[in-house]
């Protein structure tokens, strides 16, 4: 039974674990994008992301508890400054895992885990998402269909 086994132990210990998903997320924070086993991604996923929430409001609190996990000084420093002024307007989902198929030694799942707001090839394509709402859908569809018709009654 897997009572209590809320998230992936990666086959280590709980210090290595902790040590290894630091230096992870302190990777990402520096590269904006690392190469890694899927299983390692998820987990760093859930790693990073609430550490990037925290960033948004730059409170010595938050300076703090981020630098216990992380423990590394230029990582929490570019974190707070330029990630965070990057991603304050996005309500969450930082990060993108991308698949890329099996290593060729020993034929494990590899992904490529990012933060979105850096990757300019995906957002290059895609323009300003424009604000809408629901209200007045039916007004404005009815308005062209009335316009038509009045032109074909003129020919």
């Amino acid at each position: 039974m897997r009572h209590g086994k809320k998230f992936n132990h990666l086959g280590r210990k709980t210090a290595h674990r902790k040590s290894m998903l630091a230096n992870m997320a302190c990777s990402l924070i520096e590269h904006k994008r690392i190469n890694t086993t899927v299983a390692k991604a998820k987990a760093l996923k859930q790693f990073v992301e609430p550490m990037i929430t925290k960033s948004k409001s730059d409170t010595t609190h938050n300076r703090r508890i981020v630098f216990a996990k992380l423990r590394q000084k230029d990582a929490v420093t570019e974190l707070f400054r330029d990630v965070a002024a990057k991603v304050g307007d996005r309500p969450g989902g930082y990060t993108r895992i991308i698949k890329l198929g099996n290593r060729l030694g020993d034929n494990a799942d590899m992904a490529m885990i990012e933060l979105v707001d850096y990757n300019e090839i995906y957002n290059a394509g895609k323009p300003a998402k424009k604000k809408s709402t629901r209200r007045g859908g039916k007004k404005a569809e009815a308005a062209p269909a009335v316009t038509e018709t009045a032109s074909n009654e003129e020919e």
